[in-house]
């Protein structure tokens, strides 16, 4: 499958700048803004769609736009079907609104991820008498 635009698309009257497919893709997502003189922004949120050129995404604010984020996606995909994977991107924001954000991938690799459940104390049973 190509991720290659076959044609001009308009959407709300507007010519499609892009030239490669996004892809209707949810998984959950964490953000932070790098290289920021200012405090530093960070959140979770979720991925609206995504292809290899950007990724729009649900944030909890407005993410200044320009800056350099760093993303971290939950791979839907296992490694050899039994590893799971995290999708890591850098890339400048694009496009911001209050509640999501668009993102050009400057850079990006895929990680494996920790399956790792937290320990929780094991429950303690006092005898009756």
């Amino acid at each position: 499958m190509s991720t290659e635009s076959t044609s001009a698309v308009h959407i709300g009257g507007v010519p499609e700048r892009r030239t490669t497919s996004r892809f209707p893709v949810q998984e959950e997502l964490s953000y932070r803004v790098i290289h920021s003189r200012s405090a530093p922004t960070s959140g979770t949120g979720a991925t609206l769609n995504m292809g290899s050129g950007g990724i729009l995404f649900t944030t909890h604010e407005k993410l200044p736009v320009g800056r350099t984020v760093e993303l971290a996606v939950n791979w839907p995909a296992k490694l050899g079907g039994t590893c799971p994977l995290k999708f890591v991107a850098v890339g400048r924001v694009v496009r911001s609104e209050d509640t999501r954000a668009a993102v050009r991938i400057q850079r990006y690799e895929f990680k494996t991820r920790s399956t790792r459940v937290e320990a929780t104390p094991p429950l303690r049973v006092q005898a009756s008498q």
